[in-house]
């Protein structure tokens, strides 16, 4: 047994938190039981009992201050946070001397997550008890949560110090120290709590013991010392459990030790136990030194897996990984055998996941000529012989469902590939060849939402959600469908048929349905109905807070079951969790709606009214009908409303009947919506609003473009030009000058500076910032004659651009409002670029863009001839064919 070191001295065991403080005010014996009872009701959540316990007590002494503590604590359990905090603070007052009351105020503050307030209150509290572990407990738990790593060790110090003999605490105290960077510390609390333990391990504390074994060698690990960590995992090979994790932390310090061989044979006893884990493949191909550079594979490489996987398909003829996996390096005519024997299996079975499985392919050019050329031979032979040209098929007739699953694939491939017409043509003769599966009407759906049909999109959608009203897939993918053509209320009323209570849409953010949310909140950012739109899209920022507040949970749980490898992931894990493609994707929503409400305000003035009076127009005419639809909609839901009312009255007045549980009826929901998107929608600044969300996106989103980008037109608008230049300059790390948004920023931002002159931005030292970056990114001081000629020279750069070239025209309209004709002009070059009827050359995205810039500059001849060749450019998009048959 090993001595234990000296800073681990075993004390006394306290006494419970809640016990009354010795310093306190005492209480006669009655009194004294009677306030154990309120910790006990408080614990049980018999909250009604346990102010009416601490109300006799008040009643002989009103200024008890523990008593009103715990009544205020129990008050805020129920929703009255008002009184509680007024009860706590004056029960502070009383006795300014009890850790009772300090550690109540924390854990009220708790509650509302001010952790940095209820850690101070825990100090507080740990001042008049020091040996407290329940208070110590409750701090270490804020502390690991705020990541206040070397507090946090210090407590876990005090808490093993004070109860040695609990294993809790040994662990504990090791994960503090491997969390705060100390990893040779937290070995040696792991071999002094090891050297505790007598005689053999239980069975029932084998895992826990095991897991304990593979976390000292993570640790040894992520320290660098990986010879003394692949000690340490061979001598504990006899006691660890889990033996995939064993063999998998083996062969990865193998491989970080340099034996190639013995990695190898690592790796194949994982491959042995399951060969369809695409890591052990991967962790193999790095052993072999097969694994691509950048610029891809070398043909020694791809001979080796050649070879290799020839080997692994005889030995697992049935794994669909090894079968898999040799497609992303083969080429040419070994590639074209591959895939073939790969999606015979697909084909034959009906698996509608093929192209999924398939699409990472779509980024070499040669492997997508070869599958074009494969599925389309393999329909023609279908439809002529009803058998497949593949090697591998063996000349045999094939299923009718054959050519249904090869017309799905081609669909998709013409659709990835943007040749709409080929694709609405194959899914249509996939569909007339067996009308009934729901897969052709949603691989339809998303092709024609691809043309900008977002009506017959959801119309498909919803056909095939008829066939199986069971399949809350299909319910989801109408949704989605709905929403994205701007749909709202119906895409409520669908997605409703799979919630708890219906149509009570408050169920959607209760099970944090956050594809729904950002979906119905970028369709009303298109409709620009902000406070709509925010009110969802904030909605997913609040789930994000409650995931990182769900830590909680599973600081003590993991500890105490032992899951310490997988705890300290999820720490790592949550403290990245805003970079979340969810959250940026919410956040950045968000955002643009308050930037929105901003435009909104700046638009208010006579100039800029008729400046955009066709949107004005239009603006005006969707409002009116959704105001009329939402009118609609609220009459039919108050005569429902009024109905579920009264026979609620009636059943009511059954005699045994039981009370029916209070909930608000869909009037009384809709209403609140309505009064929450009022208030979002008249905020006083929006701009303003916006300083949380993105200091977020600023910390854990620097890598993403669009993070600056929005930063940028926050900035800018509030004039701080110092902060839009710094996002500016990230902008031009990210992306190259030649960025058409990173374009655009640069010249909106130096020619702003310049308009503005020196009296608005009269600071010298802000004024000598901006000459130096004009000097740096615009090769010459910022002047509008500088200005228009980097802007020319860019569109000079980028001249076949489309992108581009409106990004230029715009700043050229900018800069020189004379010259608005020439914009217009470079803009208009673009309508002789050739018609390709089976692919379109130009971008939906960018011919919008243009339409919207040619409205904003005020040419309703150039807009209509825009909208003719807009329409000749991608014939199945009804908005171009409106505007050309117009």
């Amino acid at each position: 047994r090993q001595v234990i070191p000296t800073h681990f001295v075993v004390k006394r065991d306290p006494s419970f938190c809640f016990k009354m403080s010795k310093n306190s005010q005492q209480l006669p014996q009655k009194e004294n039981n009677l306030f154990k009872q309120i910790v006990k009701f408080y614990e049980t959540k018999c909250y009604k009992k346990g102010i009416k316990a601490a109300d006799a007590i008040l009643k002989k002494y009103p200024e008890h201050g523990e008593t009103l503590a715990m009544k205020g604590l129990t008050l805020n359990c129920l929703e009255r946070k008002e009184d509680a905090y007024k009860l706590v603070r004056e029960g502070l007052k009383q006795d300014l001397g009890s850790h009772v009351c300090w550690h109540v105020y924390g854990l009220l503050y708790r509650s509302d997550r001010n952790y940095r307030e209820a850690i101070k209150c825990y100090q507080n509290a740990l001042r008049l008890d020091k040996e407290n572990s329940q208070i110590l407990r409750d701090l270490s738990l804020l502390q690991v949560q705020m990541r206040d790593r070397t507090d946090f060790v210090e407590t876990r110090r005090q808490l093993l110090t004070l109860k040695s003999s609990n294993r809790v605490n040994w662990i504990a105290f090791a994960v503090a120290h491997h969390l705060a960077g100390s990893y040779e510390l937290a070995v040696q609390v792991l071999d002094s709590y090891e050297g505790t333990i007598e005689g053999e391990i239980p069975y029932s504390e084998r895992y826990e013991h095991s897991e304990m074994l593979l976390y000292r060698t993570t640790i040894l690990e992520e320290s660098g010392k990986v010879d003394e960590a692949l000690a340490s995992l061979d001598k504990a090979k006899e006691q660890v459990v889990d033996t995939l994790s064993f063999l998998a932390q083996r062969a990865r310090l193998l491989i970080k030790k340099g034996d190639a061989k013995g990695a190898e044979a690592t790796y194949r006893e994982l491959i042995e136990i399951n060969p369809d884990n695409h890591r052990y493949h991967e962790g193999l191909h790095i052993a072999m030194d097969l694994a691509p550079s950048a610029s891809g594979y070398t043909a020694v490489q791809v001979a080796g897996l050649k070879a290799l996987y020839e080997g692994l398909a005889e030995q697992y003829p049935k794994s669909a990984a090894v079968k898999r996996i040799p497609l992303e390096s083969l080429e040419g005519a070994d590639f074209q055998a591959a895939a073939e024997m790969y999606v015979l299996r697909f084909l034959q079975k009906g698996i509608p996941s093929l192209f999924s499985d398939l699409k990472s392919l779509y980024v070499n050019p040669a492997k997508v000529e070869i599958l074009h050329a494969m599925f389309e031979s393999a329909a023609d032979s279908l439809k002529k012989t009803s058998k497949l040209p593949f090697s591998c098929a063996k000349g045999a007739e094939e299923d009718p469902s054959v050519l249904v699953w090869t017309l799905f694939f081609l669909a998709q491939h013409y659709d990835r590939r943007g040749m709409v017409k080929k694709a609405v043509e194959t899914i249509d003769t996939a569909i007339r060849h067996t009308p009934t599966i729901a897969d052709l009407y949603l691989c339809k759906a998303r092709i024609m939402k691809n043309t900008g049909d977002g009506q017959a999109s959801w119309q498909l959608a919803d056909e095939a959600r008829q066939m199986d009203l069971s399949d809350r897939y299909l319910n989801s993918e109408c949704t989605l469908h709905m929403l994205d053509a701007d749909m709202v209320t119906k895409a409520q009323e669908t997605i409703s048929l799979f919630t708890k209570d219906g149509d009570n849409g408050d169920n959607l953010h209760e099970m944090q349905c956050i594809w729904y949310e950002t979906a119905a909140g970028n369709s009303h950012l298109r409709t620009e109905q902000y406070g709509k739109a925010l009110r969802q899209l904030l909605a997913v920022g609040k789930h994000f807070e409650d995931i990182v507040e769900d830590q909680f949970d599973f600081h003590t749980y993991c500890l105490r079951k032992m899951t310490l490898r997988t705890y300290v992931a999820l720490l790592k894990m949550e403290e990245h969790v805003h970079n979340h493609r969810f959250y940026v994707r919410a956040a950045c929503g968000a955002l643009r709606g308050y930037l929105g409400l901003a435009d909104q305000e700046v638009m208010g003035d006579a100039e800029s009214k008729a400046a955009n009076e066709e949107g004005r127009k239009e603006r005006k005419a969707r409002q009116q009908f959704f105001k009329e639809q939402a009118k609609k909609d609220e009459e039919e839901k108050a005569l429902k409303a009024l109905k579920d009312k009264e026979s609620g009255e009636k059943k009511k007045n059954v005699p045994g009947a039981k009370p029916a549980k209070e909930q608000k009826t869909p009037a009384e929901r809709e209403k609140e919506e309505e009064e929450t998107c009022l208030k979002l929608a008249t905020v006083a600044d929006p701009l303003g609003e916006t300083s949380k969300t993105l200091a977020l996106l600023q910390e854990h989103a620097l890598d993403r473009l669009e993070t600056h980008f929005l930063a940028f037109e926050v900035y800018l608008r509030r004039g701080k030009m110092l902060l839009a230049l710094r996002a500016l300059r990230r902008m031009h790390t990210l992306s190259s000058a030649q960025h058409p948004a990173t374009h655009a920023c640069t010249v909106r931002l130096f020619h702003k500076a310049a308009v503005a002159g020196g009296e608005d931005y009269g600071a010298t030292v802000l004024k000598g910032v901006l000459a130096a970056e004009a000097e740096t990114l615009l090769k010459a001081p910022a002047t509008p004659q500088s200005l228009a000629a980097y802007n020319s020279n860019f569109v000079g750069t980028n001249s076949k651009s489309l992108r581009h070239v409106a990004a230029g025209a715009e700043m050229m309209a900018l800069l020189e409002p004379a010259k608005k004709q020439a914009a217009i002009d470079l803009l208009m070059q673009f309508t002789k670029t050739p018609v390709d009827e089976d692919k379109p050359s130009l971008e939906r995205r960018d011919l919008q863009n243009v339409c919207e810039l040619l409205r904003v500059l005020k040419d309703a001849a150039a807009s209509q001839k825009w909208k003719v060749f807009c329409s000749k450019q991608h014939p199945l998009d009804p908005q171009w064919q409106a505007a050309a048959s117009s």
